[in-house]
């Protein structure tokens, strides 16, 4: 294919390191932008094109756009912690629909209206009924969800006005690693990194926040997708883009995993007893999530390769072995 330039913002993070280096593997000309504030330049693959900055500065974007003809944007860059979501919503505000609507702004100017969105199946809430498809009602539980679901709807009024074409994805729990990339936060509130901290002896023990719900051992289900599958998803898209309408995708597994199988699979890779100190329910966690890929694996062809849970544990396991300080 010949050369297309793909903008990847937020491509120092955890999924944008594996897009780029997926991108590039393909024949794609990447340029990342990052302002590290929670990626890591060593994340950045060194054939990408990397410029420190945000969103929303608007003559960096100007710069960018005019000297590369870009083809399409892969969005990335967001706030997420969802920790704080409720307590500093200020910072959300500012960089999840602020700083994205200037870039969506001088992709307008520039002549780029290809946008592939990293949003969130927290838009979603509270479920009622699992696994959850794309028509199910949205009620976010927090700032984090509450502004994805309103630059969904931004993308929506672009699209609609401008003509800016755009596919978003909805997705739970990213997991698992590639050879040279994987989850690394700070601080880190992912289950499994942190599980993966008690056999590297980082940790005494891991935390799980309830064991009595209404599940197959008491702890909560959830959906885990690995970031490579992830990463091919949003490739599809752009390779796609010229012959699907805009369209909003979830990616998952379809098949729900335990807290406590988690666990389990962790000490089958590991060949180590991880301790388990049990906690009272967190407030706002759903005892299933599990998002229903139906839709992307009939439109799109996406079929994750990784569906096995050991086979995502096992790359978080040789990653996390070989760089026992992250990106650090």
């Amino acid at each position: 294919m010949s050369e297309k330039t793909i903008l990847v913002t937020g491509g120092a993070g955890y999924i944008g390191s594996v897009c780029t280096e997926l991108l590039l593997t393909l024949g794609y000309r990447v340029i990342v932008i990052d302002n590290l504030q929670t990626g890591y330049l060593n994340a950045v693959h060194p054939k990408a094109q990397f410029v420190k900055g945000n969103i929303g500065n608007k003559s960096l974007l100007a710069r960018l756009f005019k000297s590369n003809s870009i083809q399409a944007v892969i969005h990335f860059a967001a706030e997420t912690l969802v920790t704080t979501a409720n307590t500093n919503p200020q910072s959300y505000l500012r960089n999840n629909l602020v700083r994205s609507i200037n870039l969506l702004d001088a992709m307008l100017e520039y002549g780029c209206h290809q946008i592939v969105f990293s949003s969130t199946a927290a838009v979603y809430g509270e479920p009622v009924d699992v696994p959850i498809k794309e028509t199910h009602s949205t009620n976010p539980l927090n700032a984090y969800g509450d502004t994805k679901l309103m630059f969904e709807k931004i993308l929506f009024y672009y699209a609609k006005a401008y003509g800016l074409k755009s596919i978003i994805f909805r997705y739970f729990n990213a997991a698992g690693c590639t050879d040279l990339y994987g989850e690394a936060h700070d601080p880190e509130t992912h289950l499994l990194p942190l599980i993966l901290r008690v056999p590297l002896k980082q940790a005494d023990n891991i935390n799980v926040y309830g064991n009595d719900y209404d599940t197959r051992d008491g702890t909560c289900v959830r959906d885990y997708v690995h970031v490579s599958d992830i990463a091919n998803a949003h490739v599809l898209a752009l390779e796609k883009m010229q012959h699907v309408k805009s369209s909003i995708y979830n990616l998952g597994n379809e098949t729900g995993f335990t807290v406590q199988e988690v666990i389990a699979t962790c000490e089958k890779v590991t060949k180590c007893t991880i301790p388990v100190v049990n906690k009272p329910r967190r407030v706002g966690d759903p005892a299933r999530l599990i998002a229903s890929s139906e839709k992307v694996r009939r439109e799109l062809n996406w079929v994750p390769i990784y569906t096995d849970l050991e086979a995502i544990v096992e790359s978080s396991w040789i990653w996390h072995s070989r760089y026992r300080r992250g990106y650090g």
